[in-house]
């Protein structure tokens, strides 16, 4: 038989969440981000449960490519842009909606031979300073945009740094609202913690992400524990074997950990190859036979061990949740020191994925 490692996608859980955004998002429509293969879930088990959005948005075309292989013929929003001018041949050719952060696509766009006008999220750099126009550039890029017969609707675009912060809008907001004041352009503005807690951001449409999968924005699940918000991912395996300890045994690479005293610990049949976390220390949380328990040692490749002291009745078989609707992905990723969005997406390829 195979590991029993897997990862369980739950359809109803994205159905929900969708549900709740809706309500959220009010008169914008919603573009449901999907980008690193749906944030691990992968975009081929998320897509139907999806497909009341009104567009998917995503960065590889690739990705793009199989949505429409899948059979959605609705929006497609590159948000990254593209990264070379024949990246346009494709971008016509499965009418696709581009990000635009800088005047070499205003250019490439402007020398494209489209058999349809491209419709573009122009960008501007609100304080991220990752892409996007500069502030003082903006104007000129949207008369560029505007002049150019291959561009269709342009929308504008930005992204905050700090929305899961109670003030964290405010002075980009600002800025914003300065500089469109009379461009009179639709806005695509909120990311999932702006679409969650700041609704003057709405606008036209949404961004939301990591919400549509059930973890937080800010990394702690008590931010999202009143919304409603359900996990989608139910990562398991089980107890392959028990070992007893005695006082001072110790465990796994580097014996970083020491027994207190005689202890029985359980190994489990997932690590840091399958997308665990191997930094994730001691007493990192984790589920046997539904009992909250912790890691001991160090995660190996394939292998944890858990501590077996709270759950006496488990064995060879007992089941273990890694992370889903019993245990926060966000719980067991702050232990890890790191977010929610870093193990969902980094799934590896080798867990079997199924939907329930």
């Amino acid at each position: 038989m195979p590991r029993p490692v897997r990862a369980e996608i739950s359809p109803a859980a994205l159905r929900h969440n969708l549900a709740l955004i809706r309500q959220k998002a009010g008169q914008a429509k919603i573009w449901s981000v999907v980008k690193a293969n749906a944030y691990g879930h992968g975009i081929d088990h998320v897509w139907r449960a999806l497909q009341s959005s009104d567009g998917f948005a995503l960065l590889d075309l690739n990705e793009a490519i199989r949505l429409r292989e899948l059979g959605w013929t609705g929006p497609i929003l590159l948000l990254e842009g593209f990264f070379e001018p024949d990246d346009l041949l494709l971008i016509d050719r499965y009418q696709l909606t581009t990000a635009v952060h800088s005047f070499w696509q205003l250019a490439a766009i402007a020398a494209a031979r489209v058999q349809r006008p491209i419709p573009v999220y122009l960008k501007v750099n609100s304080g991220m300073n990752r892409l996007g126009f500069a502030p003082e550039r903006l104007h000129a890029a949207w008369r560029e945009a505007s002049a150019t017969p291959q561009i269709g609707e342009i929308i504008l675009m930005s992204h905050f740094a700090s929305a899961d912060e109670d003030a964290g809008v405010a002075e980009p907001m600002a800025l914003i609202g300065s500089l469109t004041a009379a461009l009179r352009l639709p806005h695509c503005l909120a990311n999932s913690a702006a679409t969650l807690w700041h609704p003057q951001t709405h606008a036209d449409w949404v961004r939301p992400g990591i919400v549509l999968y059930g973890a937080s924005p800010s990394g702690r699940w008590q931010d999202i524990a009143d919304t409603g918000l359900m996990p989608v991912m139910r990562l398991t395996s089980q107890i392959i074997a028990v070992q007893h300890l005695q006082t001072g045994a110790r465990v796994g690479y580097g014996g970083r950990f020491s027994a207190a005293g005689p202890q029985r610990i359980g190994i489990v049949a997932c690590g840091y190859a399958d997308g665990y976390p191997r930094q994730a220390p001691s007493g990192t949380p984790v589920l046997v036979n539904g009992v909250r328990t912790g890691i001991v040692g160090t995660v190996s490749m394939d292998m944890i061990a858990v501590d077996l002291t709270p759950c006496p009745d488990a064995q060879v078989g007992s089941p273990v949740e890694l992370w889903g609707p019993a245990l926060p992905v966000d719980d067991v990723a702050h232990a890890a020191g790191t977010l929610g969005y870093e193990l969902l997406s980094a799934l590896a390829p080798r867990v079997p994925v199924v939907t329930g």
